[in-house]
């Protein structure tokens, strides 16, 4: 019987299907691998925004994390909107408890539309302690700005960034560069501790990109549970959120999801 690839992904859920544990299940789906489930919160929002966010109890986040674990063995897990510090606290717990790894951390702080999706008190508890059992860090700028307490505007401020981060513990950081409307391409910078690696797509005029963040970060995650490298899932990653940006499903009045199922069709044709 053949040996199927397993992620995990502990995050929140998006009712609108186009970001958090949504977005991951399908990235998961499309790169081959089997997607499970721990849920930190329910959210009630559509591509015009978070509606509401009704966080499931601390003992609901154990047991969905135990029943997984413990049975279904994961290759990789992800961990994306956790919400408040007692969650975090939670996952910090069992990635040691049952030794999970590589470990993919999306920061996941503010929804597109502005929305808190990480309490004040919990970023620093993050720094503190998911960060140093991580093996790959993916935040966006803003994010970034965030765990650094510094304003970044130029690539040597990015770079500069990686390397505080990567100081707080995680063993490779990628500082994700849709945020920078500065230039007309898209630069993903990876910093593994020694040197600097870069990802470059062309920018996409469009609203559609919720979710991209999620996306990236369980694409990363599907590859590295097929073993790839850190280098390569980065790249890998970099390429399907860009093809899911550039083949728009054009879905919703807002911020509209990416299209999932792109890269695929993509590389059939190639």
């Amino acid at each position: 019987m053949k040996p199927y690839v397993k992620a995990l992904t502990i995050a929140g859920s998006d009712s609108g299907g186009g970001a958090g544990i949504q977005a991951d299940l399908k990235t998961f789906q499309e790169r081959d691998v089997f997607g499970m489930s721990a849920i930190t919160a329910v959210t009630a929002q559509n591509t015009l925004g978070v509606k509401g966010v009704y966080p499931v109890s601390i003992e609901a986040l154990t047991e969905q994390i135990d029943a997984v674990v413990t049975d279904l063995s994961p290759q990789a897990i992800k961990t994306g909107m956790l919400f408040q510090t007692e969650m975090i606290e939670v996952v910090v717990r069992k990635i040691k408890e049952h030794q999970l790894t590589p470990l993919i951390v999306d920061p996941v702080m503010i929804a597109k539309g502005g929305a808190s999706l990480l309490k004040a008190d919990a970023i620093a508890y993050l720094k503190k302690h998911l960060l140093p059992v991580c093996e790959v860090v993916t935040p966006n700028i803003p994010e970034a700005e965030a765990l650094t307490d510094q304003k970044i505007e130029t690539i040597a401020e990015r770079e500069d960034a990686a390397k505080r981060i990567h100081d707080l513990g995680a063993k490779y950081v990628v500082i994700k560069g849709g945020h920078d409307e500065s230039t007309d391409h898209v630069v993903n910078l990876l910093y593994d501790g020694h040197s600097f690696f870069t990802f470059e797509n062309e920018r996409v005029d469009t609203l559609h990109t919720h979710g991209t963040g999620c996306t990236f970060a369980a694409c990363l995650t599907a590859e590295r549970a097929k073993g790839r490298s850190v280098l390569e899932s980065v790249e890998t990653a970099t390429r399907f959120v860009y093809a899911a940006i550039a083949d728009s499903l054009q879905l919703g009045s807002g911020h509209g999801p990416t299209n999932h199922w792109a890269f695929r069709q993509k590389e059939a044709i190639r």
